[in-house]
């Protein structure tokens, strides 16, 4: 089995399992009388994992060349589940968002977060790219920020506590939001540096 079939076969399968943990949670509130899909699909957590998901399904398909664009959306997808993992880790952590089942809970805030890291280093962008390219990153996630804070009072609902005002008011949301996006830049060059890295070294080891 080639190191391709390996890398393809991961992608499929953990593809498949963030569908499957997001489709079982959706039931799951379903069933019991309590889904708000609006809300439940304005987590970050499940539009990350969801786009993290079409990723690793489209690679593992598409095996060939890839484009400049598509690494962009790569890099959106390893920075806004790394972000998902962190502040899940720091604020999340202990909390009972929404009833998450146990292993849905494991699969979409702990286990994905790293399996789409070491993807990114296993299998790096077949391009370089610059810190600029990884900056405008952080333009979905803030757009998703601005959505959550307009959505939020007009439905009395925030997808996550440290969002909600009514938690210490909205200079306490101002300071948790400009952190988030800071860690975010941070991540978004960390990534674009070690992406260039390893692409480079590959490259070095294929021309010797």
């Amino acid at each position: 089995m080639t190191r391709t079939t390996v890398i393809a076969a991961y992608r499929a399968f953990f593809g498949a399992l963030v569908l499957a943990a997001v489709g079982t949670q959706l039931a799951d509130l379903a069933s019991r009388g309590v889904l708000d899909p609006l809300h439940y699909f304005s987590y970050f957590t499940i539009l990350s994992n969801l786009l993290a998901a079409a990723v690793f399904l489209i690679l593992a398909v598409r095996r060939g060349e890839r484009s400049a664009a598509f690494e962009n959306v790569r890099g959106l997808a390893v920075i806004c589940m790394t972000i998902t993992g962190v502040v899940f880790s720091v604020l999340l952590s202990g909390t009972d968002v929404d009833t998450a089942i146990p292993w849905v809970n494991d699969v979409v805030h702990s286990v994905m977060p790293i399996v789409v890291a070491v993807d990114w280093l296993l299998d790096p962008p077949r391009v370089r790219l610059t810190y600029r390219q990884g900056l405008t990153w952080v333009i979905v996630p803030f757009i998703w920020l601005v959505y959550t804070m307009v959505k939020g009072p007009i439905v009395d609902k925030y997808p996550y506590p440290f969002l909600d005002p009514a938690n210490g008011g909205y200079g306490t949301v101002a300071i948790y939001v400009v952190a988030v996006l800071v860690v975010m830049a941070f991540v978004a060059v960390a990534a674009v540096w070690l992406a260039n890295a390893t692409h480079d070294r590959d490259s070095k080891a294929q021309s010797s």
